[in-house]
């Protein structure tokens, strides 16, 4: 599996943000904009704290199981390839819907923030791309976390890994 590329992410956020940039003058040109939802910044921050808590979760349980504590529950390899696989796919979202929104609060900040509601939507906006950033940390954590131990660790046996 390969692992996430921070260049590949940075080119998805610019790419979608210069989209919808373009895409929010044009609209706004013929009507009105719409809106930046109130649940986008909280959605993408209970993604990213999902994640954060799946990965501190496995480590702490791969860590029980290499100390060797009596009663450790390891973890079994086709979770952690699951939870690296959702970090990712995440990542990947996150990246797409933060340019969007970035987008768009450029987009707001650049035509002016004059009345409250222009203002509350470049907040919104900027919460978004925010909580979009805490979701791709979050999945780079769950894939240092769920990381294989290098092969030079293979001559002193298992040491309770998982699988990414």
């Amino acid at each position: 599996m390969k692992q996430l590329r921070i260049g590949v992410l940075l080119g998805l956020f610019i790419a979608a943000g210069v989209l919808s940039w373009a895409g929010a003058r044009l609209w706004n040109a013929f009507g009105t904009l719409p809106g930046v939802p109130v649940a986008a910044p909280i959605v993408l921050a209970v993604i990213a704290v999902v994640l954060f808590a799946t990965a501190i979760s496995i480590r702490a349980r791969l860590r029980a199981q290499r100390e060797r504590r009596p009663g450790a529950k390891g973890v079994d390899p086709l979770l952690a390839a699951r939870a690296v696989v959702f970090g990712q796919a995440s990542a990947l979202v996150a990246a797409l819907v933060s340019g969007a929104y970035g987008g768009v609060g450029v987009f707001l900040l650049l035509d002016g923030v004059e009345s409250d509601a222009r203002r509350e939507q470049a907040i919104y906006a900027g919460a978004s791309v925010l909580a979009g950033a805490c979701v791709v940390a979050a999945a780079f954590f769950m894939e240092r976390v769920c990381k294989l131990p290098e092969d030079e660790d293979e001559g002193s046996g298992p040491t309770g890994s998982a699988a990414a």
